[in-house]
């Protein structure tokens, strides 16, 4: 069986991400194609589709979310995410599991004694009026008869789990603050999220791993539910197992994949590239070696945005003052800051709407 080093796996990756060069597709179609964005920072997909798309305008993922095309909601991992409308239709159901066990591991002592049943009843019954609702707007509107959980537990039990919902603009807008409002997908779509699976059944699962795989492959199954969260998988693995390709990792891993897929030479030059905070380039595998070393892990879930240089995590970035600043976890070469300092100068064009384009790289 192929062994793939770690180098190959990186380049499999950039180019599935659309970061190995940047992508002619429509807006929706990029979001579809990488299963969703992380999106629990509003603005942070912006800079994502930016570094993936070839001449990306901010208005046309506004004029997503406001038509409804796009929807920012909790499914992964329980993370809010930015998906494509028909994904999160049809993928909803199938986390509806994870979701309430997700929600439980934070507050099972305080929803002991709650009906989860009866409380996700009450909540679509005060959200029936069609009136959007922030989190604590909702449960202190059924705090009288759930008094001893709190608001927190109730909201986030309601909002994260029980009743399938999507966070209106305008949240999410580009360059815009807003608060975070409610309404069940299914008023906010004009449809309801398809049903269960019947038992014995997974096409959502099956559907997720071709899906995944187009997206972050070659990968391991565990890898799969790094990104998901997902129980029950290896069944839809293995129901499509036999239109897979395998391959080991250096540790001996095997690793599954589209037989069609992208695997570009190891030797594939990288440009460099920023990432947003949370990005699912880095937060979509178990094993996480492939892009950011066991160093620097930590950065990847505390929300530091990211600078890749030949394709791997090399320093970190911010934007202050109309300028990028950018911080090396390593010394770079004279080339390799020429580059950053480019790919920041665009980047700052990019945050700041033309008005600079100043970027400051760190020693």
């Amino acid at each position: 069986m192929t062994v793939l080093d770690r180098r190959a796996l990186n380049r499999a990756t950039l180019a599935r991400q659309l970061l190995l060069e940047r992508s002619e597709l429509p807006v929706l179609d990029a979001v579809a194609h990488l299963c969703g964005l992380q999106a629990q920072e509003p603005q942070e997909p912006f800079t994502g589709l930016w570094s993936r798309l070839r001449a990306f305008d901010p208005s046309a993922l506004d004029e997503l979310l406001t038509g409804r095309r796009v929807v920012r909601t909790h499914l992964m991992r329980r993370t809010v995410h930015l998906l494509a409308t028909e994904d999160v239709l049809a993928w909803r159901s199938r986390h509806d599991a994870m979701l309430r066990q997700r929600v439980l591991g934070v507050y099972r002592r305080e929803l002991d004694e709650v009906d989860l049943s009866e409380l996700a009843a009450a909540g679509r019954a005060v959200l029936a009026d069609g009136e959007p609702r922030s989190m604590p707007e909702l449960a202190r509107a059924l705090a009288d008869r759930w008094p001893e959980p709190g608001h927190r537990a109730l909201g986030e039990m309601l909002v994260g789990a029980l009743i399938p919902v999507a966070q209106l603009p305008p949240r999410g807008l580009w360059r815009t603050t807003a608060g975070v409002r409610y309404l069940p997908l299914s008023a906010w779509l004009g449809r309801e999220v398809a049903p269960p699976a019947p038992d014995g059944t997974d096409p959502v699962g099956v559907a997720l791993v071709r899906r995944y795989l187009a997206a972050f492959g070659p990968a391991a199954s565990a890898d799969l539910r790094g990104w998901c969260g997902l129980a029950g998988l290896p069944a839809a693995v293995a129901a499509v197992r036999d239109e897979l390709v395998s391959f080991r990792d250096e540790r001996g891993r095997e690793l599954l994949d589209l037989p069609g897929a992208p695997r570009p030479d190891p030797d594939t030059p990288a440009p460099v590239r920023f990432l947003p905070a949370f990005d699912n380039a880095i937060l979509g595998y178990h094993d996480r070696g492939r892009i950011i070393d066991d160093a620097h892990r930590g950065l990847s879930v505390a929300g530091a945005r990211v600078v890749l240089v030949d394709g791997r995590v090399a320093a970190t970035w911010d934007a202050e003052d109309l300028t990028v600043v950018v911080t090396p976890l390593r010394r770079f070469s004279r080339a390799e800051r020429t580059e950053v300092a480019e790919e920041g100068r665009e980047l700052a064009a990019f945050l700041s709407d033309g008005e600079s384009r100043r970027v400051r790289v760190g020693g």
